[in-house]
């Protein structure tokens, strides 16, 4: 299939089922809940709920995505959506930017026009990057998918074909967090001959869900810690990671009966993972304005995307992963990563090293599991740094 320019455009059916059904909700009980320890607060969302019906302009929202070029495209019966731009520079590399989940393609809205243009935002125009950022298959517009068994590790080998068969880069370089991460380290360690290198803001070793209980997040989390607080910081991690994996693993078609039924429970569920991943400090509006949560929302909720998103998670544990080389580093790019700090428990750079054919390190103060959309700064200085060296 040959590449079809796309713009979003949401049918005002959709938009006028929204609105019904956030006019009609059955609210439950909540007491004792204003620091978020059961959940998302009652009254919180209630005030969130009522802007998203009364205040929140989509169509604004919708023109802002559109001033990017998307495109889509059919590979191995799969509908992939993307933005491609093309760089502002004497010799932009080309770069594959790879989201996760409750992420979309539009968390990495801050970090396009600064890989693009970087002389537009003072920056050097040798920086310049060939950007494509496509949405996960079945994620919001790579969407309906009919068929099972399309996980993290076969995406890789799709964005292969999406960055070569379709857009003729023969080399090219990557970039990503959660998903993306495993994506991006995945692609550099069975397409090495393709790759420039790659950056992450989260560091998993492929396949990271793996043996015979995968819903377990003790292994990802960096399992046990050598004194008391890198233990407790672990339980902490663990604590904020461990329930969606577990069903989304397990039971992601149960849970999504609810969710893709109620816009309101789609919201809770995915509010409360942006406030406890990111870096928040008790203000979840502090890194993320209501309007990009809500276009989040908007973006799953118009696309009937949540059960296919979510049962990514079920098919990460069932593909069956061959290692595509034995020797060390497992990754054999140049690689960077940046962590996070209420992200990733502490320890993990120092498996990095052996894993990764490491080249830079930072760790970052400001910031959580999103990264490019907490502190897009850092991730596009941190890009820049690693790739000069490589061009």
């Amino acid at each position: 299939m040959s590449l079809e320019p796309f713009e979003i455009h949401v049918p005002q059916g959709k938009l006028d089922d929204l609105r019904r059904r956030l006019d009609h909700v059955n609210w439950p009980h909540d007491f004792g809940n204003d620091d978020w320890s059961y959940g998302v607060p009652l009254a919180y969302l209630r005030e969130l709920v009522e802007y998203w019906r009364d205040g929140f302009d989509w169509r604004a929202q919708e023109a802002a995505m559109n001033a990017h070029a998307h495109f889509k495209t059919e590979i191995d019966g799969l509908p992939i959506h993307f933005i491609h731009e093309r760089g502002h520079g004497p010799n932009p590399i080309p770069i594959v930017l790879s989201h996760g989940w409750p992420w979309t393609f539009w968390d990495l809205k801050d970090v396009i026009p600064a890989l693009v243009d970087p002389a537009a935002q003072g920056g050097d125009p040798a920086d310049s990057f060939d950007v494509v950022v496509p949405s996960l298959p079945g994620f919001v517009f790579s969407t309906p998918i009919e068929r099972t068994g399309v996980g993290p590790l076969g995406t890789a080998d799709l964005w292969v074909r999406l960055m070569r068969d379709r857009l003729g880069y023969d080399r090219f370089a990557a970039q990503g967090g959660d998903w993306g991460a495993m994506i991006t380290t995945q692609l550099g360690h069975a397409h090495a001959e393709h790759l420039i290198g790659i950056h992450l803001t989260n560091a998993f070793v492929v396949p990271a869900f793996a043996g015979d209980r995968p819903w377990s997040i003790v292994s990802v989390g960096g399992g046990e810690g050598d004194d008391p607080e890198t233990e407790s910081e672990l339980i902490d991690f663990q604590r904020r990671f461990a329930s969606h994996i577990a069903t989304h693993m397990l039971h992601p078609q149960t849970l999504s009966y609810a969710l893709h039924d109620s816009p309101v429970g789609l919201l809770a569920w995915m509010l409360e993972k942006r406030f406890s991943w990111g870096d928040c400090r008790g203000d979840v509006e502090s890194r993320f304005s209501r309007d990009f949560l809500l276009t989040t929302m908007s973006l799953y909720w118009l696309t009937d995307s949540f059960v296919t998103s979510v049962r990514y998670y079920a098919e990460a544990a069932r593909e069956k992963w061959t290692p595509a080389r034995q020797t060390s580093p497992q990754v054999p790019v140049p690689t960077a990563i940046s962590f996070f700090e209420r992200d990733m428990p502490p320890g993990a750079p120092d498996w990095t090293r052996d894993y990764f054919d490491l080249r830079l390190c930072k760790i970052r103060s400001e910031g959580g599991h999103f990264g490019p959309a907490e502190n897009p700064e850092a991730v596009i200085e941190d890009i820049r740094k690693h790739f000069r060296a490589l061009r």
